[in-house]
């Protein structure tokens, strides 16, 4: 027989008392989130008075919500609406934060300041634990996808290339009205402060032309002055409906540019860049951030987010933020996206570590062929006294000369020129030019060279190599880990800050879903070494027991099963597990 069951009742009984299982991960949430000091969670509480919510409980919503897979405003109103744990986070089930409260705070000042400070506080607790420490700084990134429209593409080359046929046409335009005699002399720079000028001009001359015709009588053949006017007329009209709007909207996208090469108009600060989630498998540019994040023992410490696609120029930017921190690594560890002569020279020199980062042609040089290619300079024979080269054909290059080169970016790089000896004999002479009859050359970077040398005999050696086999374990899990078992793969925000907070939102949930995992398995781990302990101790008693006061005959064909239950169930209930 099943129980009796009727939900057609007109009186539903509740429990007074609603617990929660001490092991649940919002007990976790809550006590992380209470840990941080009371100025951070109210940093304007003497200006404003009390807010609406707490931050802390709406921090503890959001964490305990992207937890669960859910990220839109609405879907955590309905969870906070319906699910126990989220109403014991709450406190009072009736003061359930809406949807527009939700999606103010997560993007707002207050909650920069917590999440800066939860990542301060998790940091130092896992150097408590020791699950952290100052020895290797594992760093990657991956793009995230953002709340922009697919198809919202602006991009530089063809802002610019419209641009300059925009110049051209008002150019042409300014030339017309000069023959018309339209007074344009201006002491305004720019292309739209000479448009403006422009149609201030046309329309005091159409207003002087207007009380001309009104006074004047009917001209057989049409009056000239109304011939000037309409002509006049279409210059204003091409300036005020084509060449000044679209040049406006020129410039304001040549701002939000800067130095990106596209971005979206849904979403201004995210850029274009190809993802590696391609459904299609067209290679299409979707717009979205690129997240640097840096993790020791699969645990998020620090992260970052860019506009640009590329890792190579974000490892600047994010030691930077990590050094602001304090925070010290005597290895910074990265894949071969990162390895570049500036990147090199600053954790060198400013963030005091060993990069552990390899180059882009690191492996390639490794290779037996490359090894063997008497093409490659690497491999030619250098002689230190007469500061020269020697190729495979015997011919020498000999120092021409030492320059600046400075890059796009401004960094600056010193090149020491060789160039071939002039040769007479036809051999010598045939492999001393080029196609062109041009003396043969060879551009060197010494600096350039002697970190490549440090970086092979760094990962080459047995601890760099060990360190550096960890990088697929550490940084790659985090980033799976969030995509497939969190399921973030796209933002629910718009702009560069408020993406920021909620990937930090996101990422500091998996650092506490991981963290609650550790301690649930030494939990375990310790009830069973300790019931392990316990049957130990039984069987010590009872052999001890049976030994003393038991004939032996009797101990080994007979067990009396009642007197070990009852001594089992006596240490059970004295000795502490």
């Amino acid at each position: 027989m099943y129980k009796h069951y009727n939900n057609n009742q007109t009186i539903l009984t509740f429990p007074i008392e609603f617990k929660i299982n001490p092991n649940h991960i919002v007990v976790s949430i809550s006590d992380f989130v209470d840990s941080i000091p009371t100025e951070i969670l109210y940093p304007d509480a003497d200006k404003f008075g009390r807010p609406k919510y707490s931050p802390a409980m709406m921090m503890k919503l959001l964490l305990f919500a992207y937890m669960r897979h859910t990220f839109s405003g609405r879907a955590i109103q309905e969870m906070a609406e319906e699910n126990l744990p989220m109403k014991w986070l709450i406190g009072n089930p009736d003061e359930v934060p809406s949807y527009r409260s939700i999606n103010r705070f997560r993007i707002s000042q207050v909650a920069k300041g917590i999440i800066k400070k939860m990542f301060l506080q998790f940091h130092e607790q896992l150097s408590a634990y020791g699950l952290v420490d100052d020895e290797s700084l594992f760093i990657d990134g991956t793009k995230i996808v953002a709340d922009a429209n697919k198809y919202s593409f602006v991009w530089r080359k063809s802002v610019e290339r419209n641009d300059a046929k925009l110049e051209e046409k008002a150019s042409a335009l300014f030339d017309d009205m000069i023959q018309e005699k339209v007074n344009l002399a201006t002491d305004a720079e720019g292309t739209l402060a000479k448009l403006d000028h422009a149609e201030r001009e046309l329309e005091h001359d159409i207003d002087d032309l207007d009380q001309k015709i009104s006074a004047e009588k009917v001209i057989k053949g049409g009056s000239p002055s109304k011939q000037r006017r309409r002509k006049l007329k279409h210059f204003k009209h091409i300036i005020t409906s084509d060449l000044k709007p679209r040049k406006q909207k020129y410039e304001d996208y040549l701002e939000i540019l800067g130095n990106r090469n596209s971005f979206s108009k849904t979403d201004h600060d995210a850029t274009f860049m190809r993802m590696k989630e391609d459904p299609m498998q067209n290679g299409q540019l979707k717009p979205g951030y690129n997240l640097q994040i840096g993790t020791q023992n699969q645990f998020v410490l620090f992260y970052d987010l860019n506009q640009r696609p590329a890792d190579q120029r974000t490892l600047v930017p994010f030691l930077n933020q990590v050094q602001q921190r304090k925070a010290t690594f005597r290895y910074v560890v990265a894949d071969a996206g990162y390895g570049s002569e500036p990147n090199y020279d600053f954790v060198l020199k400013d963030f005091k570590a060993t990069p552990l980062i390899p180059y882009t042609m690191y492996l390639k040089e490794q290779s037996k062929k490359y090894k063997n290619d008497a093409n490659k300079v690497m491999n030619w024979t250098y002689d230190n006294a007469t500061d020269s080269f020697t190729d495979q054909h015997h011919i020498q290059f000999s120092f021409k000369q030492v320059y600046n080169r400075t890059d796009k970016y401004g960094f600056q790089r010193t090149i020491r020129k060789y160039e071939a000896n002039q040769y007479e004999d036809p051999e010598g002479y045939h492999y001393s030019i080029t196609e062109r009859g041009n003396q043969r050359s060879i551009q060197i970077n010494p600096h350039w060279e002697m970190e490549k040398r440090l970086i092979r005999v760094k990962l080459s050696s047995k601890t760099g190599a060990s360190i550096y086999a960890k990088r697929k374990i550490e940084v790659e899990p985090v980033f799976g880990n969030l995509k497939a078992n969190l399921a973030f793969k796209r933002l629910s925000v718009r702009g560069l800050e408020k993406a920021k907070n909620e990937l930090g939102i996101i990422l500091m949930a998996g650092n506490l879903k991981k963290m609650m995992k550790i301690i649930l398995s030494s939990r375990q781990q310790s009830q069973k070494s300790s019931w392990k302990n316990l049957v130990n101790k039984f069987f010590q008693l009872l052999f001890y027991s049976e030994v003393s006061f038991v004939p032996a005959t009797f101990l080994y064909k007979k067990t009396d099963i009642s007197a070990g239950s009852k001594m089992l169930t006596f240490l059970i209930n004295h000795t502490s597990c």
